[in-house]
């Protein structure tokens, strides 16, 4: 049976103020009602029902997200050891109850827009696990541009003719620089790192045994305490103990046996406040508002103030401009990445009310 399972442990600093360590930015609306998490469940409908999906996340947001999302399994991590161990853990519990299944990960923070589509790749992912449980499938963003904030995949030969188009994984490609990033685009070979897997529960677990044996003892002792009162002391202790590692690096780029399929939907992994501009209309001075506005020779600006706060701008281009009911950002979009620096700051100078 398929599994689902979304990595929801981001602390989303990139989205201060809006994003804060009790309300990251997962747990928020960034366009309609539902929020980020919340649609990302919803993706699933049709797929996999709730008691088959887990939600991974940090122990001090279990409460929250089970909040949203009351039909599924929400598991708290007690600190943060990157994706591979959030991963083995997954396939561990998942596998102890159906030793069969076939799981899909994904982060909880993306947004895809054409439902139908995706479910199709996922169908289709699915059919090339069972032709061959030993196979690692991911999905590949044709890039739009240039970017330089994704990972990337190579692809090799194609395998089949059967929609959507899937290759065989050449080699997976870190976070290149602009002339890098470039040559990726231009040749056509490349595609974005969406971040979205699809295998055998049992055959992840075997794969991190092999390569990441010291994790996989870890998790091995975690999972052996299930349904016993040590279950949350050995998950602390256990999860603890691991050396962090991202999937891609324990297991991705090891693995010999990976195709990508190439993603017949639009995507967006909603990284930094510029995202905002790509999710809802913009006005016709190119403005991407959510909450109440009013602009005086203001063009091209993302002002976000969903509380009810009026924000009136004059004689702007280009900015964002967040408020919320203790703190306001105002920046050049060209400086969001800077957003980082800015929350690292407020916690230097002991403002964590503010965090």
């Amino acid at each position: 049976m398929l599994h689902a399972v979304l990595m929801a442990g981001g602390s989303g600093t990139r989205f201060w103020p809006a994003s804060r360590r009790d309300t990251p930015k997962q747990l928020l609306a960034f366009s309609g009602t539902a929020t980020m998490i919340q649609a990302t469940a919803d993706r699933l409908a049709g797929l996999v029902p709730g008691d088959r999906t887990l939600v991974v996340t940090s122990e001090s947001l279990v409460a929250a997200i089970t909040a949203q999302l009351p039909a599924v399994r929400v598991i708290g991590e007690p600190c943060r050891r990157d994706t591979a161990p959030c991963i083995a853990l997954s396939a561990a519990l998942i596998a102890a109850a159906d030793p069969e299944a076939t799981m899909l990960v994904m982060p909880s923070d993306h947004v895809i827009d054409d439902t139908e589509a995706f479910r199709s790749a996922v169908q289709h992912g699915v059919a090339l696990v069972d032709e061959d449980p030993s196979r690692i499938v991911t999905f590949g963003i044709p890039p739009s541009y240039a970017a330089e904030s994704f990972g990337y995949i190579q692809r090799g030969s194609a395998i089949g003719e059967a929609e959507p188009a899937t290759y065989r994984v050449a080699r997976f490609r870190e976070k290149p620089d602009a002339a890098t990033a470039a040559d990726y685009l231009a040749s056509g070979n490349f595609y974005w790192n969406s971040g979205i897997f699809l295998w055998r529960a049992a055959t992840i677990l075997e794969l991190i045994a092999k390569f990441e044996p010291e994790m996989a003892g870890h998790i091995e002792k975690i999972v052996a305490a299930c349904g016993t009162s040590d279950f949350d002391q050995r998950l602390r202790d256990e999860f603890a103990a691991i050396v962090g590692k991202s999937i891609d690096y324990a297991v991705m780029e090891r693995h010999d046996n990976v195709v990508v399929i190439e993603a017949p939907f639009d995507w967006d992994d909603v990284g930094s406040w510029q995202a905002i501009a790509r999710l809802q209309p913009l006005d016709s001075s190119g403005n991407a508002v959510r909450g109440r506005h009013v602009g005086i020779d203001t063009t091209n600006a993302i002002v976000h103030c969903p509380d009810g706060h009026l924000i009136v701008t004059i004689d702007i281009d280009d900015l964002i401009v967040v408020h919320t009911p203790d703190a306001t950002l105002v920046a050049p979009k060209k400086s969001e990445e800077r957003v980082r620096e800015a929350v690292q700051r407020i916690a230097a100078e002991g403002l964590d009310a503010f965090l």
